[in-house]
């Protein structure tokens, strides 16, 4: 949304989400993206969104992100109180429960873009690489590792590893294309609303170094 410096950004409503189609969807969090890098956020009355959003949420996009405290969707897309929903998972793979929550999102609630985002010098995808072994982490690593293996370049073992972070990032970026199949594969819902036009899904990376988002 393109406000001038006394504007402020309001809460979403029904009207104006149901203005918003996909590729409008994904103009925002560019937009967004690029103040964020530009250090100048939109002027926003939170406390203001919290009574515009106490009886009812109308969000624009679906954001699937790490858990990485570098990585907040809120922050780094510059949106506020209503707008997005973020669901957050170590790795940002899918499972049963978190497609139940994209389908919900899109189909009952009204979003109109998925966005999964992966990150640099991710500690999930790291771990993967590794082959790390830990409790419960042992079984969400094995999320990932299909990425680690579709990733084919270098060959030599000894720089498949968290030291090789062009490695990491590249196996990140598959980890990205490999949950946006999935979500193809194991959720006909979203598949249909993409192919009739009502949403877009679609893969991005988030650099660390930079607060910039490269979309896919």
């Amino acid at each position: 949304m393109k406000l001038n410096e006394k504007s402020i950004m309001k809460a979403h409503t029904k009207e104006t989400q149901a203005t918003m189609t996909p590729d409008k969807s994904l103009q925002y969090l560019k937009e967004g993206n690029k103040r964020f890098q530009d250090n100048l956020k939109a002027n926003r009355n939170l406390l203001e969104q919290v009574n515009d959003t106490s009886e009812g949420q109308f969000p624009f996009a679906t954001i699937l992100s790490c858990i990485d405290s570098r990585v907040s969707a809120e922050l780094v897309f510059d949106q506020g109180l209503g707008d997005v929903f973020s669901v957050r998972i170590a790795g940002n793979f899918v499972n049963e429960d978190i497609l139940g929550s994209m389908e919900f999102a899109c189909k009952l609630a009204g979003t109109k873009l998925i966005v999964v985002l992966g990150h640099t010098s991710c500690g999930a995808v790291k771990g993967a690489c590794d082959h790390a072994e830990m409790g419960n982490l042992t079984k969400l690593i094995e999320k990932i590792t299909p990425a680690v293996n579709a990733v084919t370049e270098p060959k030599d073992e000894s720089l498949r590893t968290s030291k090789n972070l062009d490695f990491v990032d590249e196996v990140s970026k598959k980890n990205v294309e490999l949950t946006i199949d999935r979500i193809h594969a194991e959720s006909p819902i979203l598949t249909e609303m993409e192919k009739n036009g009502e949403i877009k899904i679609v893969g991005a990376m988030y650099n660390i170094n930079t607060g910039a988002v490269e979309f896919y």
